[in-house]
C-alpha cells in the first residue's frame, strides 16, 4: 500500500509553480500520478488515452519509414511513448518549456521510468514551443531549419483554453502558417483539446493546410462513471503539384 499522498517535486517557473504529486486514489485502488500548475491540474495518469490517440492518430496519417517527430509538450510522457512504439520512427524531438518535467523523465519519477529518456531515438529539448514555431530557426538547436514528418502538440487545454498568453497568437492563421513551415511536404500538424470538437477550429485550420480534420476521444471517465470526449485536429500540408 502506497501512501495517500506525496509530493514527488515543488519548483518555480516562469508561469507558476509546478509539482509532481502521488497520490492513492481510494475509490479505485490505484494510485495517480499528477502534474500541476499551482492549483490547476495539467495532467493525470489516470487520463492518457487522447494523449496516445495524438501520437497514433498522427502516424497513422502518414507513410514511409525513419519519419523525423516532433512532440511539443512533454508531461507524463504517454504521447512521446506511444511515438516510440513505431518501429516506423527514426527521431523524436520532444520540447518542453519546463526543465523540471524533463529532470522528471530523465530521474524516473513518473509512472514510464526513464523509457523515453532512454530510447537512442528520443532527444530531450528544454525550450519554448511556440516560440520555436514562430521562428525560422524552429526547435532543434543542433539543426536550425530542421523539418518534420509530423509535429504533435499537448500544452494547452484547447485553442481556446490557455495555460499563457505567450500562445495566444500560435491559434490563429499566421501562427498556423508558421508552425506549417515546419513541417515536411504532406507532413502532419496534430493538436490536443480537452474540448470536444470545435467546427471552427477545424475550419481555422483548412485555411492554412491543405486538410484538416477533428477525430473525438471518447474514454470512460472512471470517477464519474461517464463517457467523457476529447479531441485530437489533425491537418496536413501540401505535396508539390497540390493546391490548397
Amino acid at each position: 500500500m502506497s501512501l495517500y499522498f506525496e509530493e514527488l517535486d515543488y519548483r518555480p517557473t516562469p508561469i507558476g509553480p509546478i509539482s509532481l504529486r502521488r497520490r492513492r486514489e481510494l475509490s479505485l485502488g490505484v494510485d495517480v500520478f499528477e502534474i500541476m500548475l499551482g492549483d490547476e491540474h495539467l495532467m493525470s495518469s489516470l487520463f492518457t488515452a487522447s494523449e496516445i490517440a495524438l501520437a497514433e492518430l498522427g502516424l497513422a496519417a502518414l507513410t514511409g519509414d525513419k519519419l523525423d517527430i516532433l512532440v511539443g509538450g512533454l508531461g507524463l510522457g504517454y504521447t512521446a511513448d506511444a511515438v516510440l512504439e513505431h518501429d516506423s520512427v527514426g527521431s523524436l524531438l520532444v520540447v518542453d518549456m519546463l526543465e523540471a518535467v524533463i529532470d522528471w523523465h530523465r530521474a524516473g519519477l513518473l509512472p514510464l521510468g526513464t523509457e523515453v529518456a532512454d530510447d537512442s531515438r528520443c532527444t530531450l529539448v528544454q525550450g519554448d514551443f511556440f516560440a520555436g514555431a514562430a521562428s525560422t530557426a524552429g526547435f532543434d538547436p543542433d539543426a536550425p531549419g530542421r523539418r518534420f514528418d509530423a509535429i504533435l502538440v499537448d500544452i494547452d487545454h484547447s485553442p481556446e483554453a490557455l495555460l499563457d498568453d505567450r500562445s495566444a497568437s500560435f491559434y490563429g492563421p499566421e501562427g498556423l502558417g508558421a508552425l506549417a513551415a515546419h513541417l515536411k511536404p504532406g507532413g502532419i500538424f496534430g493538436l490536443w483539446s480537452n474540448d470536444k470538437p470545435d467546427p471552427a477550429f477545424t475550419e481555422r485550420l483548412s485555411e492554412v493546410f491543405a486538410e484538416a480534420w477533428a477525430e473525438p476521444v471518447t474514454f470512460h471517465n472512471p470517477l464519474q462513471d461517464l463517457p467523457f470526449t476529447q479531441t485530437v485536429y489533425l491537418a496536413r500540408t501540401a505535396v508539390p503539384n497540390e493546391r490548397i
